[in-house]
């Protein structure tokens, strides 16, 4: 009987364990699909976060040691390999929707990315986003091809070689350093339009026309783009070799000397005012002296000439304000120019206007527009420089509104653009802001609210969106209405 009653006890606990593990175990979650903040990721290294958002059912099924990861697939979209971009501490993110934040790896390139989310404890994994194109510029600034020079030939029947300097002159920095880069060479086929031509990192040309090369970055806008090139075939006599000045023309002696560059030929020969150079016979040639400078490049069955008229500018000048600037009304700025100019003159400029009585180094700047001031030296090396500064009234982001709207027109044009409320409901008052769809979905929910939803293309199917709003004061008084979001 003893023995009995132990084996019932003992029945009876491990049935009760079991059940325990067994609602354990059959506790999941669904993870919807994971909503983008963007439309297409062009990363580099001043920028590189990029945001998502999910819901996740139900709240209560998360254990406290999940963690959620955000996955991204290859260039095709393929989960294969997958890489990691992010993951949750334990236990940090426990209601939905929940936004998260992600980096793009500097490897990323492509046209078709997807992402999706997966939890840790329950094990549960999102359906893929939709496919983004993705790419990091790890190289994002104007490089050189051919020296800088613009103008290159070839004699009849030949072709001229177009390459990426490498490193180049100056402050070139060459793509071909970093050797993940693919690169697009095009041909002109109009002011602005151009013809694909090849994939290379250089281009063999035996077809007269203007040519350069960008950076493959996809549909994704960059600064990373070459110098054009006119390329010419030569049939009888001289072609015409361009020469280019690595520091500018006119260039300034006080940063040392400036490199001249020709077309690439056999051989070469330099002139300074109608005089040979003795032992100036290679592409380039250094130099700190003003004067007219010529070449002959001997291009095997052709040959090509150039001119330059080299001029030194003489002195160097700062301004201490930056291009754009904002004030207050009533307020100014105060303008300093810098320089070294030998008896200096100043001009200074508004809307293109002259400022009468505006001569000296100094202006106090009171009204809105774009200044200009001239800079000139009057003796020696006479030259001029120009500067440009634009002066704005400051934004208030704030500004004092006495209803909220429910009409607002997104399109960029400084009017209009975001919802703003009075500031009663504004950032610092722990009122809590939600606007959603007209099918009830969440597309923006804080206690902090700046003025700035929509802050991204809301993507809208009508002329006109309706969404709904709930603002909810710190009291507990619930304010509600639509906004007709007009397109």
């Amino acid at each position: 009987m003893y023995n009995t009653k132990i084996a019932y006890k003992l029945f009876l606990g491990l049935s009760f364990f079991i059940l325990v593990l067994q609602e354990k175990i059959n506790a999941q979650i669904v993870i919807g699909t994971p909503n983008l903040a963007f439309s297409q990721a062009c990363a580099s290294d001043s920028f590189n976060t990029y945001s998502t958002t999910f819901v996740f059912s139900p709240e209560s099924a998360l254990n406290i040691s999940n963690q959620f990861t955000i996955e991204i697939s290859d260039a095709d979209g393929d989960f294969s390999n997958p890489i990691a971009v992010f993951t949750s501490n334990p236990g940090t993110i426990t209601t939905s929707p929940a936004t998260l934040n992600f980096s793009l790896p500097i490897t990323i390139s492509g046209e078709s990315y997807k992402i999706r989310i997966k939890s840790s404890s329950p094990v549960a994994t999102s359906t893929n986003s939709i496919a983004f194109a993705a790419y990091y510029k790890i190289q994002d600034a104007p490089f050189t091809i051919n020296n800088l020079v613009s103008t290159a030939s070839y004699c009849s029947g030949g072709s001229y070689l177009l390459t990426i300097d490498n490193p180049g002159t100056g402050s070139n920095d060459s793509p071909l350093n970093y050797p993940s880069l693919t690169f697009n060479w095009y041909k002109e086929t109009g002011p602005t339009t151009a013809v694909f031509i090849s994939e290379e990192t250089s281009l063999l040309v035996d077809e007269e026309g203007t040519y350069f090369v960008e950076t493959n970055y996809g549909t994704c806008t960059s600064n990373s783009f070459s110098n054009r090139v006119t390329i010419n075939e030569v049939i009888t006599g001289e072609a015409n070799a361009g020469i280019s000045s690595s520091l500018g023309n006119p260039f300034c002696p006080g940063e040392n000397f400036t490199t001249l560059s020709t077309l690439g030929g056999n051989s070469y020969q330099w002139f300074k005012d109608g005089l040979v150079i003795p032992d100036a016979t290679n592409q380039m040639y250094q130099t700190n002296e003003s004067g007219t400078y010529t070449v002959q490049v001997d291009l095997g069955s052709c040959s090509a000439s150039g001119s330059i008229e080299l001029i030194s500018e003489l002195f160097d000048a700062s301004i201490n304000v930056s291009e754009i600037n904002t004030i207050e009304n009533g307020e100014s700025l105060s303008v300093i120019i810098t320089t070294t100019a030998n008896n200096p003159e100043f001009k200074w400029y508004l809307d293109d206007v002259l400022i009468t009585g505006a001569t000296e180094d100094n202006f106090e700047a009171t009204e809105f527009g774009i200044y200009k001031v001239k800079v000139s030296e009057t003796s020696g090396c006479i030259s001029s420089r120009e500067f440009l500064f634009e002066i704005n009234e400051a934004y208030d982001p704030f500004p004092e509104v006495e209803n909220i709207p429910n009409v607002i027109s997104p399109n960029g044009d400084g009017i209009n653009d975001t919802w703003v409320i009075p500031t009663q409901y504004l950032s610092g008052t722990n009122t809590k802001v939600l606007i959603m769809t007209n099918r009830g979905k969440v597309v923006l929910q804080t206690n902090d609210y700046l003025n700035n939803w929509p802050e991204n293309d809301l993507s809208l199917s009508n002329v006109n969106q309706v969404f709904y709003y709930v603002i909810t004061t710190i009291d507990n008084e619930p304010k509600k209405g639509s906004i007709t979001v007009v397109k």
